[in-house]
C-alpha cells in the first residue's frame, strides 16, 4: 500500500482517510502507540551519525550546514532518517557506537558506518570501496554493547549514567538501513545486472541470520527500510552515461535491480514473521518515497532532484574527481569544495550519494504515518504483533 503526500509537511486528505479506514478494519490500530526508550541502528552512510568518520576521519563542510552548522559525521547538510525516527519519540540523536569522544548511549546506539554492506565486503577502506563494519561485525559490536554496559551498570558511576537500563534492550526500536552498497557494488565492479540479481537470496540470507540473532538477544520491534532507487543517484547517473533512462530521467536497469531485492527483501521479512511470531517486524518502503519526490519534484516543492546540490561537473554537478568538501584540480588551481547550492531545502540530492535534510525530512514525514509500511502501522505503533 502507498499514498503521496501533497507537500512536504502533511500526508494528503486522502492518506488520512485511507489510515482511517485502516483504524476501523484494523484492530492493530486500537492499540496504544510504543514507547521506545531506545533505538538501537544497524546500517550504511544513509543512517551513519558518525561511525565511519570517527573511524577515518569526518567529511568537511558543507556537510552538516544546515543543521548543525558544522560536519556532524552524517553524509548530508543536515540530519539523516534516523534523527527524525528519534526526534518523534523524544529521544537524543544516536551517538556512533564507534565515536568514543562526548557520547552518551543512554538511549541507544548507531552501529551503522557509510559505505557498509550486509556481505562480506571484497574490499575495504582504505585501500578498497566499502567498510570493514559490515553487519556481521555491526552485529559483534551489538553483542559486546550489550554485554559491557551491563558490566558498567554494576560499577555505578558516572559511566553507567551514559548506559541504556537493562529493560531498553527488550523494548528498543530495532532499525535497519542496509543493502544499497551490496547491489552498488556488483554494479560498480561491471558485473551483469542478472549476476547482481542473483546474489540477493545470498545477501538477505545474512540480514534475516543477523535480526534472528537479535531476536535471540531479546530484541522485539523491527523497522526495515528497503533500498532506494539507485538508477536516481547523479553519481549513477554520471558513471554510466548509456544507460537506458525512464521518464523521470534514471537509470532503468538499476532501479530494476532495486527494485528486485525490495521484492525479495518483503518476502524475507514475511518469513521472518513466521519463524518469530512473537516479534514485530514492519517493512518500510523508502523507494516508493524517494522515487515520487524524484519524478514529481514540482508537486512536493522541490527541483533538480537528479542534480547535486554539492559538487562539480557535468549535467548531474558531479565527477569522479571533484566531491563534496574534498580538494579537486579545476582548470588547473586546487580548490576545496566547501560550497553547496544556494537552496539545499529544495534540492533532493546532497552530494550525488546521499540526500538532503530536506529530503530526508520529507521521507521521514511519509513513512513515519504507515501509507508506505508492510503491515501499514505508523511508526509509533511499530511494537505491536499482528497477535496482539
Amino acid at each position: 500500500m502507498g499514498c503521496y503526500a501533497t507537500n512536504r509537511s502533511a500526508i494528503s486528505s486522502f492518506c488520512l482517510l485511507l489510515l482511517t479506514f485502516a483504524g476501523i478494519l484494523n484492530p492493530t490500530f486500537a492499540l496504544k502507540s510504543c514507547k521506545f526508550p531506545a533505538i538501537f541502528n544497524f546500517g550504511d552512510s544513509n543512517s551513519d551519525t558518525g561511525g565511519l568518520p570517527a573511524a577515518f576521519g569526518p567529511p568537511n563542510r558543507p556537510y552538516g550546514n544546515t543543521f548543525f552548522h558544522m560536519p556532524s559525521g552524517r553524509y548530508s547538510d543536515g540530519r539523516v532518517i534516523i534523527d527524525f525516527i528519534a526526534e518523534s519519540f523524544n529521544l537524543p540523536y544516536l551517538s556512533a557506537y564507534l565515536n568514543s569522544l562526548g557520547t552518551s548511549f543512554t538511549h541507544g546506539a548507531n552501529f551503522a558506518t557509510g559505505a557498509s554492506t550486509i556481505r562480506l565486503p571484497s574490499s575495504v577502506i582504505p585501500s578498497g570501496i566499502s567498510s570493514p563494519f559490515f553487519l556481521d561485525v555491526q552485529f559483534q559490536q551489538f553483542v559486546q554493547f550489550k554485554n559491557r554496559t551491563k558490566l558498567i551498570r554494576k560499577q555505578r558511576g558516572l559511566f553507567a549514567k551514559l548506559m541504556p537500563k537493562e529493560e531498553y534492550f527488550r523494548n528498543a526500536l530495532y532499525t535497519f538501513d542496509i543493502g544499497q552498497n551490496d547491489l552498488e557494488a556488483g554494479l560498480l565492479l561491471n558485473k551483469s545486472f542478472e549476476e547482481v540479481k542473483a546474489s540477493v537470496p545470498d545477501i538477505l540470507n545474512r540480514l534475516s541470520v543477523n535480526i534472528k540473532n537479535i531476536s535471540n538477544l531479546g530484541g522485539r520491534s523491527f523497522w526495515i527500510h528497503n533500498t532506494r532507487p539507485i538508477g536516481c543517484l547523479p553519481y549513477i547517473l554520471m558513471n554510466f552515461p548509456s544507460a537506458e533512462r525512464d521518464e523521470a530521467g534514471c537509470a532503468k536497469a538499476f532501479n530494476e535491480v532495486a527494485q528486485h531485492f525490495n521484492s525479495r527483501l518483503k518476502e524475507t521479512i514475511a518469513q521472518l514473521r513466521k519463524e518469530i511470531p512473537s516479534a514485530a517486524f514492519t517493512y518500510v518502503d523508502i523507494y516508493s518515497v524517494k522515487y515520487s519526490l524524484i519524478s514529481q519534484p514540482q508537486e512536493y516543492g522541490f527541483e533538480l532532484p537528479l542534480v547535486a546540490c554539492c559538487g562539480y561537473g557535468g549535467k548531474y554537478n558531479n565527477s569522479k574527481t571533484a566531491r563534496c568538501g574534498s580538494p579537486a584540480i579545476i582548470n588547473g588551481s586546487q580548490i576545496i569544495l566547501d560550497s553547496s547550492c544556494d537552496r539545499p531545502w529544495v534540492r533532493v540530492s546532497w552530494d550525488g550519494v546521499h540526500y538532503t535534510e530536506a529530503a530526508n525530512k520529507f521521507t521521514f514525514d511519509q513513512i513515519s504515518t504507515g501509507a508506505f509500511s508492510d503491515p501499514p502501522i505508523p511508526l509509533n505503533f511499530a511494537c505491536h504483533t499482528s497477535t496482539n
